[in-house]
């Protein structure tokens, strides 16, 4: 007998079997119980969760004629009964399933709906179960409309999808919709224990992990990949043949990569790197697997008591979220998500991963007075004096208090009379005198000219963001070619507009934005497009970063010299200045438009 892969062989009989999709589960066994059966389910989910099976499953439970064949609907399918046994092994006369991603025509989807006029032949129901009903084309979905809504009483439709946002409305408004979850790490180990102890395969506990996270919330992923592992292995399952065979980065070397960042010892990061080098294992792996690493490193700093007593490796997590701060784990978690995408700009992998892990000890805060001198000696300009002011609180008060202490800059062109010091120190501060600089109260602006001026020292105005660039005139041209000739629009007009190009290849561009609301993969998948039907057929990668030349920016800057054009305009005009001049009259803010 020829062997039966696992993910065919352990795919859930009952709902029983089904694992990781209670919710589903629960739902639709009240449904048969109760016998409140609706005429259409929609079941969504990715890859490999359970669609086709939970379609399956319901169509024996509703079916079944029971061991002794007077059974009814059930939530229990028996499994034996010619209906049961008949589905499972895909010959059910009243079972029909229908691929879309190849039959997609209205013919197709006509020659279906065809049986639905005749009564089932072996059967309690028929039941038309549609997979990837996303693929079907807009003339055959409005073909099953009114099928669809008004079924007969004997005919229920299961439509399976991978993507739900490509069904029209209305047929989501004619179904019950489930949403099927990609399943946890935890849950994938524990089936994967169970299948392997009813295959008499032994297995590591951590090569199960390493299965568990590879699959990404997949059983068939994991199934198949346990099915490798065990010809790769040679029948067992151990820690060392399935990280070689997934490519995987061994975690004493993300262990050593993180507690040599955690000690600012850029050497071993780089005898690290050349080891991975070596070795041949991905970098893109290692940076995943800091990632992982971080991330459960960032769950104990703030919650010291979440320990997997189960991991070996739990105390050196502990270890090392001990020894970097929480505000490094997080900033180091950051640059490695971003880092990833950064691989495939580099011309050497090896190399781009060394810069990432650099990066955090380039940015590392600087705790010591050491450090901040060393910062000022690499700035080209003189930075400007940081003193204090000492701002006493107001008066009357019940009794004295301790000085309000502000950090102001005092830049070094100021006169010499500017710096006269006194001395002051608040209660709580230690005997040593602080040195303060005693400022002139300065008059109270116009509440217009203030708001101004705040708006300028935060960077509000665009022309103080906008730094032009070679790069940014041709990006600018390029979007608003785009927009003007409507290929984008909505997110993907967004994205466009508050994007700078950073770097251009032969095929892959790099964009930066400063919201990750932005950087949405349809949204990046719909510019590419776009651009290349402008003439440009190249990859887009996006990061999250400062902007300082966008074609927004750029828009923003126009529109401000129109309107600065525009007031100028009207303040010159010598009607306008005899009117203000003989009757006092003021120009109303902000009625003044550029046309």
């Amino acid at each position: 007998m020829s062997y039966v892969v696992l993910a065919r062989k352990y795919r859930p009989r009952n709902f029983a079997e089904m694992v990781g999709q209670e919710h589903v589960v629960q739902a639709l066994s009240n449904a048969l119980i109760s016998q409140r059966l609706h005429h259409a389910y929609l079941f969504t989910g990715t890859r490999g969760v359970g669609k086709t099976s939970v379609s399956r499953i319901l169509a024996k439970s509703l079916n079944c004629l029971g061991a002794d064949g007077q059974g009814g609907i059930t939530a229990e399918p028996c499994g034996v009964c010619q209906a049961c046994t008949d589905i499972d092994a895909g010959r059910f006369v009243d079972y029909t399933e229908l691929d879309a991603a190849s039959n997609r025509g209205v013919d197709e989807v006509q020659s279906l709906l065809e049986q639905a006029v005749y009564k089932p032949v072996q059967g309690r129901f028929k039941v038309f179960m549609i997979d990837e009903v996303h693929m079907l084309t807009n003339t055959a979905f409005n073909a099953m409309l009114k099928t669809l809504e008004e079924p007969p009483e004997y005919l229920k439709f299961v439509l399976a999808t991978t993507d739900p946002q490509k069904v029209p409305v209305t047929v989501l408004s004619r179904c019950l919709q489930f949403n099927l979850r990609p399943m946890a790490p935890e849950t994938l180990l524990d089936h994967l224990a169970l299948v392997l102890k009813s295959e008499g395969v032994a297995a590591d506990t951590q090569a199960l992990r390493l299965l568990a996270r590879a699959a990404r919330g997949s059983m068939r992923d994991a199934l198949s990949l346990t099915d490798q592992a065990i010809a790769f292995g040679a029948g067992k399952l151990e820690e060392a043949t399935v990280r070689q065979m997934l490519g995987s980065v061994d975690r004493s070397h993300v262990f050593r990569l993180i507690a040599a960042l955690a000690q600012g010892d850029g050497s071993s990061v780089v005898q690290t790197s050349e080891a991975l080098r070596l070795h041949g294992l991905s970098a893109a792996s290692t940076l995943e697997e800091m990632a992982t690493v971080l991330q459960r490193m960032a769950v104990l700093q703030a919650v010291p008591s979440a320990v997997d007593e189960t991991d070996p490796q739990a105390l050196e997590l502990a270890q090392l979220a001990q020894q970097m701060p929480a505000d490094e784990t997080q900033l180091l978690y950051s640059i490695c998500l971003h880092g990833r995408g950064e691989l495939g700009l580099a011309p050497d992998e090896y190399a781009a991963l060394t810069m990432v892990l650099l990066r955090l000890l380039a940015f590392k805060p600087a705790a010591t007075t050491t450090n901040t001198t060393l910062a000022e000696k690499k700035s080209l300009t003189p930075a400007p004096e940081r003193v204090a002011v000492a701002i006493s609180p107001p008066s009357p008060a019940p009794k004295p208090a301790s000085p309000l202490l502000i950090t102001v800059p005092v830049m070094p062109e100021q006169p010499p009379e500017a710096r006269d010091i006194v001395a002051s120190k608040p209660a709580h501060e230690p005997a040593a005198a602080l040195q303060v600089l005693a400022m002139p109260v300065r008059e109270q602006g116009e509440p217009g000219a203030r708001t101004q001026a705040r708006a300028e020292a935060n960077g509000g105005g665009s022309a103080l963001n906008l730094v032009p660039t070679e790069e940014g005139d041709f990006w600018h041209a390029a979007v608003q070619s785009l927009v003007a000739q409507e290929l984008i629009s909505a997110m993907v007009r967004e994205l466009a507009l508050q994007s700078q190009l950073v770097g251009r290849d032969t095929d892959q561009w790099l964009l930066r934005v400063e919201r990750e609301s932005l950087n949405q993969p349809s949204s990046r998948e719909r510019l590419q497009t776009a651009l290349a039907g402008l003439g440009y057929p190249v990859r887009l990668a996006v990061e999250v970063g400062r902007v300082s030349d966008s074609p927004a920016k750029r828009n923003a800057v126009a529109a401000a010299a129109k309107q600065q054009a525009a007031e100028e305009s009207i303040l010159g005009d010598p009607f306008v200045q005899s009117m203000m001049r003989d009757f006092g009259a003021k120009i109303v803010p902000g009625s003044i438009k550029s046309i």
